[in-house]
Order: C-alpha cells, then sequence, then structure tokens
C-alpha cells in the first residue's frame, strides 16, 4: 500500500472530483483519532471524491491501482494561492503516492499547492512521471520537506530529474531516499547544493555499482552529509566507494555498505584516503572470506557480521576500533553459511537470516519514528 496526502490534489482539482462519484464501495477509511486515512483506488469507475474524508488526516495512505492520473490535466493549472488559508490549516505532515502514471505537470501543480501547507515529509512510489517538467519557477514555490523518499519512480526527463524536481522544493531538505532508481547519473551542473542534506539513502539499486555511485555523488553538493547508505546497491570493492567519496568530497560519519557482494581490494591497487570524519562503517552481509585491506585506520564502529570469515581476524588485520561486530561468522559459528544461504533452515531463524529478510523495511521504520509527534 502506498501512501499520499490528497487533500492538497484535491484542492486543486475538487470540482472535478465532486463530478466523478461513483455509486460503488467507500475506497477510502479515516481511522478513529483522525489520524491516519488509507485510500486503495483499484475499482475500474473509482471514487475520487471519497478522498475529502482524508483532508482531516495527519497521515493519508493512497494507491491509485496503476492508472493514469491524466484526467486531472485540466486543473493543474488552478492558481493554489486561492487556498492558501485552508492548505495551511491542514494537519497532515506526511504524504505518499503511488501506483500511477502522473503527468509532470499535474506533479508540479500539486508540489505549488504544497508550498502553503505545513508538510515535512513526501513519498512518490511505484509511480511513471511523463511529459516535460514545466518551466523552472523564478524561487521554490513547493514543499519546505525535512523528507523525501522515492522508490521505483520513471522520468520522461531521465538523469536530469533530480536537478529539475530540486527546484521545485524549498531549501532545507535533510533526509533523501532513493531506491529503485531508474537513472542515477545525475548531470552535476543541473543539480544545485544539498546545503542542510545529512542523510542519503541509495540503498536497494543493485545496478549503480561504484562507477555509477562516482556519478551520483556529485563533487561539493553535499556538504553536511553525515550519514551514506549504500546497502544492496552493487558495490564492488570499500576501495572504490572510497575513491567516490573523496572525489565527491563528502564527510559522512556513517557508511553502510551492507548486503554488496563485496571484494578484497586487488594487490597493488592504489591506497584510498577515507574520509576524516568516518566513525561507523557497516560490512554486514557483504560474503567476505577475509577483512578487507585498506580500510579507514581508526573506527568507533565496525560491523563484520554475517559473513565468511572461517578464522578471526588478527589485530593487525583490523583497524582500531571501539566496537567490532563478527557475529554470525563461520569461525564463531558453524553453521552460519548455511543459515545465510537457507534463512529458514532447521525452521528456526538466527539473527543474520532475521536481518537480510528484515534489510528492506528496516531505514523506514527509522523514518516512521516518531510519526505520532506530528499529530
Amino acid at each position: 500500500m502506498v501512501r499520499v496526502c490528497v487533500p492538497y490534489l484535491l484542492l486543486l482539482l475538487l470540482p472535478s472530483l465532486l463530478r466523478v462519484s461513483a455509486d460503488t464501495t467507500e475506497p477510502c477509511e479515516l481511522d478513529d483519532d483522525d489520524f491516519r486515512c488509507v485510500c486503495n483506488f483499484t475499482d475500474p469507475k473509482p471514487d475520487w471524491s471519497s478522498a475529502v474524508q482524508c483532508m482531516v488526516a495527519v497521515e493519508v495512505e493512497i494507491s491509485a491501482g496503476g492508472r493514469s492520473l491524466e484526467q486531472f490535466l485540466k486543473g493543474a493549472d488552478t492558481n493554489p494561492k486561492q487556498y492558501a488559508d485552508t492548505i495551511k490549516a491542514l494537519r497532515v505532515r506526511r504524504l505518499k503516492l503511488g501506483a500511477a502514471q502522473v503527468p509532470a505537470q499535474l506533479l508540479v501543480a500539486v508540489l505549488r499547492a504544497l508550498g502553503y501547507s505545513r508538510l515535512k515529509e513526501l513519498t512518490l512510489e511505484d509511480l511513471e512521471v511523463t511529459g516535460p517538467t514545466p518551466p523552472t519557477p523564478l524561487e521554490a514555490a513547493g514543499p519546505a520537506l525535512t523528507t523525501l523518499s522515492l522508490r521505483n519512480v520513471s522520468w520522461t526527463t531521465g538523469g536530469a530529474w533530480l536537478g529539475e524536481l530540486q527546484q521545485w522544493l524549498k531549501p532545507g531538505l535533510r533526509v533523501l531516499n532513493i531506491a529503485q532508481a531508474h537513472s542515477l547519473a545525475f548531470p552535476c551542473a543541473g543539480l544545485s547544493t544539498f546545503e542542510a542534506l545529512t542523510t542519503l539513502d541509495l540503498s536497494d539499486n543493485p545496478s549503480l555499482g561504484d562507477s555509477g555511485l562516482m556519478a551520483a555523488l556529485c563533487p561539493n553538493k553535499f556538504p553536511a552529509l553525515q550519514y551514506l547508505a549504500l546497502r544492496n546497491a552493487g558495490m564492488e570493492t570499500p576501495s572504490g566507494v572510497c575513491a567516490a567519496l573523496a572525489a565527491a568530497r563528502v564527510q559522512p560519519q556513517s557508511l553502510d555498505l551492507s548486503h554488496n557482494s563485496l571484494r578484497v581490494t586487488a594487490p597493488g591497487a592504489t591506497r584510498c584516503v577515507w574520509p576524516s570524519a568516518l566513525r561507523s562503517l557497516n560490512l554486514s552481509f557483504a560474503g567476505l572470506e577475509q577483512v578487507p585491506k585498506g580500510l579507514p585506520p581508526k573506527l568507533s564502529v565496525l560491523d563484520l557480521s554475517c559473513n565468511k570469515l572461517s578464522r578471526e581476524p588478527r589485530r593487525d588485520e583490523l583497524p582500531e576500533v571501539n566496537d567490532l561486530t563478527l557475529d554470525g561468522n563461520p569461525f564463531l559459528d558453524p553453521g552460519a553459511l548455511q543459515h545465510q544461504n537457507d534463512p529458514m533452515i532447521s525452521g528456526v531463524v538466527p539473527a543474520c537470516a532475521r536481518s537480510a529478510l528484515t534489510m528492506g523495511v528496516s531505514g523506514a521504520l527509522a523514518l516512521l519514528q516518531g510519526a505520532r509527534g506530528f499529530a
């Protein structure tokens, strides 16, 4: 199920929505606390007007059933300023829209309306954004988001999509999550600096790889970056990631490289200088048979759990580290490899298997913490 906060789209397109009512089962449900509203428009003739009840909710969840929203384009030219007071009064703080084909012109119209809101988190999932993006505004007219999440979103504009979307957001974004992206090769010249961005999560982009990371991390565009997540992102070697970080001139304090099939750096390879600010490195579930060479000389946290280490690493193979995790390796658990290859073996789910099964939701759960604080 995908989530979106419909109120803004409704305010733009309310006359059309009220005309398109159908005599069907209510597709939207609002909980007793008026906190969360869930809509699932899978009916062949959906009753879009049912979403009006979601205008009192803090969270609204919408699945558009994979259909095109082009029918609402005629309302995209509406000036949202006339609804400014109503939009400001809405409680909604978290929106998620999914399973739809959305004209870029309509998406921009919604972002313009959101510019009058108190929205903090926006998620787009399983969307196909079609058509050209409208001309860039003289100044950012969209919402002042703290978190923007995108999963499996395709854009007609190719790799230029992030720069174009960025122009419709007010500065101050702190968390950016991009998963299952169709293109992460951003034209750096068209990308503005993310001055406040502290968390960048590019996990679940298995075709990214070391070279793709080099293209995605535009130099000097992420000056405040503290946490970089690259789980299941096709990373190849720790030294390749290090080179990409150095080229981008970023200084993350925490780096997550778990769930990648990492290779040991080839002998004679150029030694990379890791970011001096790096304190935490996660190399769990990386298929490592030995500790990679060329790791940062000093770390607070190093996670090597759930790999294929057949013996305990020697002190000279490890960085100076305060918190080292080696659980789930064969030298500690002879059955670890079996559990990693078959998580449900013997009907028991060990720690490594549990972590693998929950990999895809761990980041999402972290972002959802404190949701009730928006009420």
